[in-house]
């Protein structure tokens, strides 16, 4: 017997209505413009950080029959990998640099297909044996996230017309990114009392980079976390050319619920093995391709953090926010376990 959560789940899914948006935003197809950086902590954000998101919503009828099927268009181009997030604890992102829109546009939509079922076979397996199927669905494995995705690349995802299993796609602008909420998300926070409630004893991750033009990695970054339910506090334009700047930020940095600290440089790429002598949590580099003439794009940021002095310092890849947010989570599940 499907329990009532289960039938109630089915049937938003199938309808594709989106009736729980409504009541909370105005259903329109231009995109909605929201200047604010997305924080768990807003009282830390930094005021000279006003990153734009555009929302659209994808809450229309399912297409005609003519209609390609997502999964038929997939298999000329893509083979997705739906269970990586239960086997390293992230799920699979689209890298979107080199995709064509359609492209981006069908996987985003697979992807919001995935996790509409992960949810309904969720709550019958709850149901089974009497239990609360929201513990087990949380912002990590649900984050549907297209990265390197620029302003017209979005437009075009857009232009093309709505995803058939989300319930609204967002674009946040100075991160890059493209994030979409399976409709099947909002049904199961709607019928829990908090929705944070799964995240709320969650270690917080600090981001922090040393010049304003380091802001896109930096966000990519914290978009990321942010996305997978995991609290950012940020720290921007802290650079060593004013060292007081990253002393005063240390209140922040050495707060009991940091679990682990990004650290986002170009030029000489110094401040991560600043920090790192100065915090007791991991700090993961990420060297970014801003400088003159010799900073190579980012190379001299990376030898610098590969030679730094400071111990527990990690690097990642020159601009790749992502994966230091991914590593990032990474630690702090080990250290929950």
């Amino acid at each position: 017997m499907m329990s009532v959560l289960q039938q109630s789940l089915s049937r938003h899914l199938q309808r594709g209505t989106g009736q729980i948006l409504i009541a909370r935003y105005h259903r329109c197809s231009a995109c909605r413009v929201k200047s604010s950086v997305q924080s768990s902590q807003n009282q830390n954000a930094n005021p000279i950080v006003a990153p734009t998101q555009r929302r659209c919503f994808a809450t229309t009828p399912s297409p005609t029959p003519t209609t390609p099927d997502a999964d038929e268009i997939l298999s000329t181009f893509a083979n997705l990998d739906h269970r990586r997030a239960s086997r390293t604890g992230f799920p699979e992102a689209i890298f979107g640099q080199g995709k064509t829109p359609a492209q981006i546009h069908a996987i985003l939509d697979s992807m919001a297909k995935n996790v509409n079922e992960s949810i309904v076979a969720a709550a019958a397996a709850a149901a089974d044996v009497d239990d609360n199927h929201n513990k087990h669905i949380n912002a990590t494995s649900t984050a549907i996230i297209a990265t390197r995705i620029v302003p017209e690349v979005y437009n075009a995802v857009k232009n093309i017309g709505p995803l058939q299993h989300a319930a609204e796609m967002e674009y946040h602008e100075i991160a890059r990114i493209i994030s979409v909420r399976a409709r099947g998300v909002e049904m199961v926070h709607s019928n829990a009392n908090d929705a944070t409630t799964a995240t709320a004893s969650r270690q917080s991750v600090v981001v922090a980079c040393a010049g304003t033009t380091d802001l896109p990695v930096a966000e990519e970054a914290a978009v990321t976390l942010t996305l997978s339910g995991v609290p950012v506090t940020r720290i921007y334009d802290c650079g060593v050319a004013g060292l007081h700047r990253i002393l005063s930020a240390l209140p922040k940095l050495r707060h009991p619920d940091v679990g682990c600290i990004i650290v986002c440089a170009g030029m000489d790429g110094a401040l991560p093995s600043v920090v790192g002598g100065l915090v007791d949590v991991p700090v993961v580099a990420v060297p970014t391709s801003v400088g003159y003439g010799m900073s190579l794009g980012g190379m001299s940021a990376l030898l610098t953090m590969l030679n730094s002095c400071s111990p527990g310092v990690g690097v990642v890849n020159v601009d790749n926010g992502f994966g230091g947010a991914v590593w990032a989570m990474k630690c702090l599940n080990s250290r929950q376990r």
